[in-house]
């Protein structure tokens, strides 16, 4: 497997693994925890999702993990096949990963995974979430879930992607890959020399190009602010 396949899949890995949990607890606690206990006169979600036998998917109650593994298996493919690529291609369409700021881009990705992702996993959500139990399936009825779905999760989404499930993915991907990261930083600066710009090919490329570009502007600053303690002391 090529080394740039295995980090793809390993951003992905990470990034669906933080954002599963946190949806999942989201979504039990804060949009159906209150449908739960109104439904068992239970003082406490866990206690009502007990009382229930499980979560209600597709028509019967199945554990919490089982719910987690559902939805991130469900969610990895589509990162690996939509969400990523995708966000990446609209990123660089409305953006230039070599002339623009890194945060700018790096927040455009996020925004557009966002905005991919979460209509995507919402109506799939509806789908496993449908009280099949209590009444038949309507058209209408599920369209109006997936809207609400679609209203509840979009900012929580975007805000926790940006604020902190992305930069944690992104410091872990740093870390573990900050060889990988640093060679292809050089090859790329050994590139611009000659005069050659490298544009980044995917998501994964673009983050090591982001700590790049950081590490120039703050090298550019410090050169600055010497110069500025010069031109004082003289």
């Amino acid at each position: 497997m090529p080394r740039n396949q295995f980090q793809k899949m390993f951003f992905a890995f990470v990034t669906v693994f933080v954002t599963v949990h946190a949806y999942v607890f989201y979504s039990l606690y804060v949009i159906h925890g209150g449908t739960f206990i109104a439904s068992t006169g239970a003082t406490g979600v866990l206690e009502a999702i007990n009382m229930m036998g499980g979560v209600p998917v597709l028509g019967k109650n199945i554990p919490i993990w089982a719910v987690v593994i559902i939805e991130f298996v469900l969610a990895y493919a589509l990162e690996l096949m939509l969400g990523s690529p995708l966000s990446f291609k609209i990123a660089c369409h409305y953006f230039d990963p070599i002339k623009n700021h890194p945060f700018i881009f790096e927040t455009m990705i996020i925004s557009a995974t966002v905005f991919v992702m979460c209509p995507v996993m919402s109506f799939i959500a509806a789908i496993l979430y449908y009280p099949y139990n209590y009444i038949e399936f309507n058209m209408f009825h599920f369209l109006a879930e997936w809207l609400k779905l679609v209203c509840f999760n979009f900012p929580f989404a975007f805000f926790s992607q940006l604020f902190f499930i992305q930069p944690l993915v992104r410091t872990v991907f740093k870390f573990v890959f900050r060889k990988d990261i640093s060679k292809r930083n050089e090859e790329v600066k050994a590139s611009e020399e000659h005069g050659k710009k490298v544009k980044p090919q995917d998501e994964t490329e673009a983050i090591a190009n982001i700590y790049k570009r950081v590490d120039e502007i703050k090298e550019e600053l410090r050169r600055e602010l010497n110069e500025e303690i010069k031109k004082c002391n003289n």
